[in-house]
């Protein structure tokens, strides 16, 4: 199972961070690029680079035939899949072991036993491990899904067998609900999986997600190295992760673990593995899934044990033993890792694109920032909207908190919103700096938007001004015989519009800025606000959205059209959803309103602020 050139067939921080300890260890790399990549960092930092198609993923990185004639022209050996896309696709992993590649990941057989949560729980049902009470049977009627439901008692999940990620998953706490959220949860997982199959499971309330890290290698050695907590979330995506979990202590490590190694045991595992548990306020643990691959999350695991998991899969891949036994795994210290995406955090997490203009990440003692991210490049709307990945660790839950805190505060990122203001939020939060969030923390607390203060608005028209000054210096713009005339600029920032009055004179606060044509981006106190200047435009007759115009917020297809012209309809109901990100997204009416057009269909690709429906304010609008 010798190999000396990798593949890495995926993108970004992934493909960037396979890479880098897979040239330490003196392998040769190849990145794999779609066109909406050509430029991207992880493609120059390959030793070679091969086109692999266009900028859809289904044309390019989930395209197995073309990642396949990527590794024969580059004359690869083995092929990484990182983590998402195909890496937990067995018939990817089987194409690969058929071309003669090594695959660093585990059998295919073992990627099927865990691809599908309804056979992956009865599986280890059968092998001891302890699950989540619920149904994951054949029928899939919407009569015998109600039925089972209720038999379970809810509240209870509905979820996607096929899927992961938060997609096809509902939670239902009111009867009237639940065939409603049967139809969904299909729909979205007919659309994103490709399968509408479900299964039921009964809601652990105000649970804790705790996974287990898992190794297994060819010789028949299996361990783990310890647990991560992923509890804070948000549409049951990860927000934050830990390890160790606060909730977690010597012994009960010491089951989860053994009931997590049985789990890989029970489908002859090899390679890297997280066993998912939901944990109960009582001590007792369920088992959700598995997932076949290394984590998003595994930089954690790798502070607080000194190991790198990756060079672990390559050296598992070649055929050695693992490196460590289960007495001589240790753990020191603390770590957290949060996820910087590019999507507004006080607007439903709606995914952001666009050009990040200004890019630099903190740095200091216990600080790992895992990004594929350069000044210029722009986030697309065919990926995931992450832009890295901050760890840090100390030698205390405390102390790496707060040098979390410390570097997302010290990161300057200025393009698209991020969410960067938001998860120091997260991690300042009482609960939080406790250690006692649960899954129920996010739909415990509330965390609306700040509102934008005097000081930013009054910076971004001062920043303007001198901007302006510095390029037309001849100008005589605010010129009197005595004092400075005053200089009015109106400014636009998301619904709002104010009018300033510059003088010049006014003492500036340092802030990093961009000036991109008529917008300027400010960054102060870790908010980041988009500013329009709009002086010279027409006053805004009304809010945006509140104009009788519904846009698309971001790049995206349409899904379903729930209106059509004459209708009449009311504030807040859904008239449009689109799919961006592999996210459904509701998109509801502003005001009450009588429906004029919609100049959309079902199926159509649209781009950020395409007007989808046109209303007139009609006050018989119920």
């Amino acid at each position: 199972m010798s190999f000396a050139k990798v593949l890495v067939a995926n993108r970004g921080e992934i493909a960037w961070r396979v890479m880098r300890t897979a040239k330490a260890m003196g392998y040769r790399t190849v990145a794999v690029y779609s066109d909406a990549d050509k430029e991207a960092p992880h493609v120059s930092f390959a030793d070679e680079a091969v086109r692999i198609g266009p900028s859809p993923v289904g044309e390019s990185y989930l395209s197995i035939d073309r990642i396949l004639e990527a590794a024969h022209k580059s004359g690869a050996d083995a092929v990484h899949p990182g983590y998402g896309f195909l890496s937990e696709n067995e018939t990817f992993a089987a194409a690969c072991e058929k071309a003669g590649l090594v695959f660093i990941g585990p059998p295919p057989a073992a990627i099927a036993a865990m691809g599908n949560k309804a056979a992956a729980k009865r599986r280890m049902i059968a092998a001891g491990v302890p699950c989540v009470p619920g149904y994951q049977g054949a029928d899939q009627s919407d009569g015998n899904l109600e039925k089972e439901a209720r038999k379970i008692g809810l509240p209870v999940m509905v979820k996607a067998a096929a899927g992961g990620g938060g997609r096809g998953m509902r939670l239902v706490e009111r009867e009237a609900d639940l065939l409603a959220a049967i139809h969904s949860a299909r729909t979205e997982a007919e659309s994103a999986f490709g399968s509408g199959e479900l299964i039921l499971e009964k809601a652990v309330e105000d649970a804790r997600h705790v996974e287990i890290q898992v190794f297994a290698d060819a010789h028949g050695n299996v361990i783990h190295l310890g647990e991560r907590d992923c509890s804070v979330q948000r549409r049951h995506q990860k927000v934050i992760e830990e390890a160790p979990s606060p909730a977690v202590n010597d012994d009960l490590r010491r089951r989860m673990g053994a009931a997590a190694v049985a789990a890989a045991r029970s489908i002859g595992y090899r390679g890297a593995g997280t066993v998912e548990f939901l944990l109960g306020a009582d001590g007792a643990f369920y088992f959700l899934e598995m997932n076949t691959r290394l984590q998003v999350e595994h930089p954690v695991t790798e502070a607080i044990t000194g190991q790198d998991l990756v060079a672990w899969q390559l050296k598992v891949a070649a055929g050695e033993k693992l490196p460590l036994t289960q007495e001589q795994v240790t753990f020191a210290g603390n770590a957290i890792e949060v996820r910087l995406y590019a999507e507004d955090a006080y607007a439903g997490f709606l995914p952001q694109t666009g050009r990040i203009d200004v890019w630099r990440p903190a740095s200091g003692p216990g600080i790992r920032v895992d990004h594929g991210m350069k000044e210029g490049l722009a986030i697309s709307p065919f990926y995931d909207p992450m832009i890295a990945k901050f760890i840090a660790h100390g030698a205390t839950r405390e102390e790496a908190r707060l040098r979390l805190v410390h570097a997302l505060r010290e990161t300057v990122v200025l393009g698209p919103t991020t969410n960067r203001h938001f998860l120091i939020r997260l991690l300042e939060h009482p609960e939080f700096a406790a250690g006692e969030a649960t899954t129920a923390f996010l739909g415990r607390h509330d965390f609306p938007a700040p509102a934008i203060s005097d000081g930013h608005w009054q910076l971004a028209a001062a920043l303007l001004w001198r901007q302006s000054a510095a390029r037309h210096p001849a100008t005589l713009r605010g010129w009197r015989n005595s004092n400075p005339e005053p200089t009015p600029i109106r400014l636009t920032a998301g619904n709002t519009e104010r009018l300033l009055h510059v003088t010049g004179a006014e003492p500036i606060e340092s802030a990093p800025f961009h000036i991109d044509g008529e917008d300027i981006v400010v960054d102060l106190d870790a908010m980041t606000i988009r500013f329009t200047d709009t002086t010279y435009a027409p006053p805004a007759a009304a809010a945006a959205g509140s104009d009788g115009k519904l846009r698309a917020p971001m790049d995206g297809k349409i899904v379903a059209i729930n209106v059509a012209a004459g209708d009449s309809v009311s504030k807040g109901q859904t008239l449009i959803v689109l799919e961006a990100m592999k996210i459904q997204h509701q998109l509801k009416a502003a005001l009450d309103a009588r429906v004029e057009s919609v100049t959309v269909k079902e199926g159509q690709q649209v781009s950020n602020r395409t007007i989808l429906v046109t209303m007139a304010a009609d006050a018989a609008a119920h």
